[in-house]
């Protein structure tokens, strides 16, 4: 039976003179940390202290020895970061030059000293620029010219750390006669049966042995005997139950076993879990333009989307615990699909098995971002190689949907002035519309692919045309107010944000005895986005006076405006399904503390941004948009229940006054938008005055109209974020607001509240109304965690914000930790 050796211990990093204990799997940054050679470099100007160390070569060694009673030794590297020579005792195993592959050698009969020397990604990336020309990209760092995580080199939200090292864990094998190299699931429905296609390959010492393969599969066996390396064997599981996306079912996983045998005895086996499940991807054109509509099960979907970039700026830092919370928190914000951006990396079995469990969706690109990528030896070679390795890996995982071959390389070439430089040289069209799709066709026939993000179908439209495929809304925040994304309705929206700064604890501990100001130094050397603080005070001016040195202020606000405009996005698209198809926002998480679009921050703290996804992207949602003079009402039903509903519509003045009051029935059938005019009579004239519509008086919100202290429906002092998601998504309980004017404009009263203790929280009670009020719990203390985040009262109504991890509660300092807007001064 194939034996396996763990080679986590006993390592050096070694760059003369210095020697030093090394963690493997890690890399040469955190081992620098962990011996007191650098600072952190996620804290205050740190990172350009610690530039040198991507310019270096760096050596990781160890003691070797292999005895074994079998007749073959494999030692096998699941990552290696990036270019490197293996030696065994001097002699050369081999070199490599990809961090996405894993690599095997044989070293049956070999021991000595293990050494793994790496070689500066920049020196190895300037030379094949130097040997195969200069390609254009989006940064001037050259992470297009080796196959590494891009985002190492920097991006608009991360910081420039080029790493090295053995980044996944690495083992001995010991095995006699074969041992199974590797094994291809193809997972179908089949008239209502799931069936379980395994294609073996195996690796022998002996051809002479003959040899059986076994699968397992529900209960289900079937055995097949081998010709030469190969065997297939297939199962037909009468009674398996469908894996749903959350929302839509349950996901139940199957163990799947291939046994590798030798008459009775065992040589190797190869365990997984699969759910039965169907995808298609429907981008059949019609009066609209082109779709792109996710099926699955035969259900058509609205994409409840975020982005994914590596959790960490040094990947071998996330554990199993890590990938599960931050999914937890996706699945706790309504999310149910998770694209796994091209400029990080193919992530971690561990991030796979969570996303079956929690029926979150993965849309896989392969990594390749914002740039031209030369398609010449030596990258078409290892493009290929990982290609094939990553899209095995990943079969069994039923979350996994689609392929994308690209983040925005197409749009690119057609928009950001590439095709005059190129001047013919390779750019990466022969990957996206070639090898990939090749590769994805011949391995993996059981999920779509599509070339690029954006992506129109094909080059008779521009490559980011919202009218046909794949669309990334990055004008508004460019340039534009949010407003600007209720101008087009594009067939599926791939990328679109805000930024705002992290958590105000994340930034005391990511900048210490820093006074923070917007352009303190600190916070400007963590925004990383061209003109980002140009762009947020732009953003800003059109809704609110900018406050002038009030930093406390300047934060809440522009938290505040993210989340204004990333519902100003979904709630309009969501309202014109089944033309759009999905909103996928930019982005879930970030890699290290910054000011960026992400809705959890680098240290892990949810900006209000992550509890407005909790309603924008809960089964029903009420929003109110203006179109022709008047008010539309739009009732979003994701659920597959019919939603009959009698709404409260109340035409108010800032001062509380009630001027109109209708109800309106709406009825939507499951999975569909219904529209409903507002009376003409309720629509709000100029900037006193505003419309609140309700389903069944806003209980769902967490506020609680009166102002009798306890817990409204919809509350849960001290509940997680898995919870609290669901709120609101009943059948009563929901709230859209109307304001016609911008807050910088409306002639808001001075905001008037009581603040009282609650068990496991704190209930605020409105005097006036309180719009957008926001406690920022990581105030009370840097542990502390609020259950939700934006809600605005109206005069009489309470709402008690759960809170965890908060030591000592002190009212006052409840108070100080409220924040809402205020009256322009």
């Amino acid at each position: 039976m194939l034996e396996a050796t763990p080679l986590g211990e006993g390592w050096i990093l070694r760059h003369e003179p210095d020697a030093l204990p090394a963690s493997v799997p890690g890399c040469v940054h955190t081992d620098l940390m962990a011996a007191g050679m650098i600072p952190d470099p996620f804290l205050g100007r740190n990172e350009a202290e610690v530039a040198w160390v991507g310019r270096r070569d760096w050596t990781y060694e160890r003691e070797l020895t292999a005895p074994s009673g079998q007749e073959r030794t494999d030692l096998v590297f699941d990552g290696l970061d990036t270019v490197a020579e293996v030696s065994l005792d001097g002699r050369l195993l081999g070199t490599v030059r990809n961090m996405h592959r894993s690599y095997r050698f044989d070293v049956t009969g070999l021991s000595g000293l293990l050494s793994v020397r790496f070689v500066s990604a920049y020196a190895e990336a300037e030379a094949v620029r130097e040997r195969l020309g200069e390609r254009p990209a989006a940064y001037a760092e050259p992470y297009q010219y080796l196959r590494k995580m891009a985002c190492s080199f920097g991006w608009d939200w991360g910081p420039t750390l080029v790493t090295a090292g053995i980044w996944r864990p690495v083992r001995l094998e010991h095995w006699s006669t074969a041992r199974i190299a590797r094994v291809r699931p193809l997972v179908t429905v089949e008239e209502g049966a799931g069936v379980v296609e395994l294609a073996v390959d195996i690796e022998r010492t002996r051809v002479d042995a003959p040899l059986t393969v076994e699968g397992t599969v529900g209960g289900h066996r079937i055995r097949a005997e081998l010709d030469g390396a190969h065997g297939v064997v297939r199962l037909r599981i009468p009674d398996a139950r469908l894996w749903w996306p959350r929302g839509y079912g349950e996901q139940p996983l199957y163990d799947v076993e291939v046994r590798l045998l030798d008459g009775a005895d065992a040589l190797d086996v190869w365990r997984r879990r699969i759910g039965f499940r169907s995808v298609e991807l429907d981008r059949r054109p019609d009066a609209h333009g082109t779709g792109f509509t996710l099926v699955v099960n035969g259900e058509r979907l609205f994409a409840r989307g975020v982005n994914w970039i590596p959790d960490d700026v040094f990947p071998s830092r996330i554990t199993r615990e890590r990938y599960r919370r931050r999914l937890e928190q996706a699945a706790g914000a309504g999310v149910d699909l998770v694209r796994v951006w091209g400029g990080g990396i193919y992530e971690s079995e561990d991030f796979y098995d969570a996303c079956d469990e929690l029926g979150l969706l993965v849309w896989q690109d392969f990594p390749f971002a914002c740039a031209a990528y030369p398609e010449e030896q030596p990258l078409r070679g290892e493009v290929e190689a990982e290609a094939r390795e990553n899209v095995v890996r990943l079969m069994p995982h039923p979350s996994l949907v689609l392929w994308n071959g690209n983040n925005e390389n197409l749009w690119g070439f057609r928009d950001w002035e590439w095709e005059a430089r190129l001047t013919g040289d390779s750019w990466g069209e022969g990957y996206y519309l070639g090898v990939l799709p090749r590769v994805v066709a011949e391995l993996d026939p059981t999920r779509p692919y599509t070339a690029g993000s954006p992506w129109s179908g094909s080059w008779r439209h521009h490559p980011n045309d919202p009218a046909h495929g794949t669309h990334h809304s990055w004008e508004v925040w460019n340039r534009q107010d949010y407003a600007g994304y209720r101008l087009s309705v594009p067939r599926f929206v791939a990328e679109f944000g805000w930024q705002a700064p992290p958590a105000y604890a994340t930034l005391r501990r990511a900048l210490p005895g820093e006074q923070l100001a917007p352009d303190s130094p600190g916070m400007l050397h963590h925004q990383k986005a061209d003109d980002g603080n140009g762009k947020l005070e732009r953003g800003l001016e059109r809704h609110f006076a900018v406050p002038d040195g009030d930093f406390d202020r300047w934060h809440y606000l522009t938290q505040l405006n993210q989340a204004r405009a990333v519902a100003a996005g979904v709630e309009h698209w969501r309202a014109h399904w089944p033309v759009c198809a999905g909103t996928v926002v930019w982005q879930l998480n970030d890699c290290w503390p910054v000011t960026s679009w992400a809705a959890i921050d680098g240290d892990g703290r949810e900006k209000p941004l992550y509890h407005e996804l909790k309603r924008l992207y809960a089964d029903r949602l009420l929003t109110l948009r203006a179109r022709d003079g008047g008010l539309v009402l739009a009732a979003v039903n994701q659920g597959a229940e019919e939603w009959r509903e009698t709404l409260t519509l109340r035409r108010m003045s800032v001062e509380g006054e009630v001027l109109g009051q209708a109800a309106v029935d709406v009825r939507a059938g499951g999975r569909s938008v219904a529209r409903v005019d507002v009376p003409r009579e309720l629509t709000p004239v100029g900037a006193k005055e505003f419309l609140v519509a309700d389903a069944g008086a806003g209980a769902g919100t967490g506020v609680r109209a009166g102002t009798g202290a306890g817990t409204g429906p919809g509350d849960r002092a001290g509940g997680d974020a898995g919870a609290a998601g669901d709120a609101g998504a009943g059948t009563g309980g929901l709230r859209a607001l109307y304001f016609p004017a911008p807050d910088r404009d409306i002639p808001y009263p001075e905001p008037r509240f009581d603040v009282a203790l609650a068990p496991g929280g704190v209930t605020v009670t409105a005097r006036t109304l309180v719009r957008d009020l926001l406690l920022q719990a990581d105030r009370l203390d840097p542990g502390a965690r609020a259950d939700r985040g934006l809600v605005t009262l109206l005069p009489g109504e309470e709402v008690t914000f759960g809170v965890r991890g908060w030591k000592t509660p002190d009212v006052e300092r409840a108070r100080s930790a409220l924040y809402c807007v205020e009256p322009t001064r």
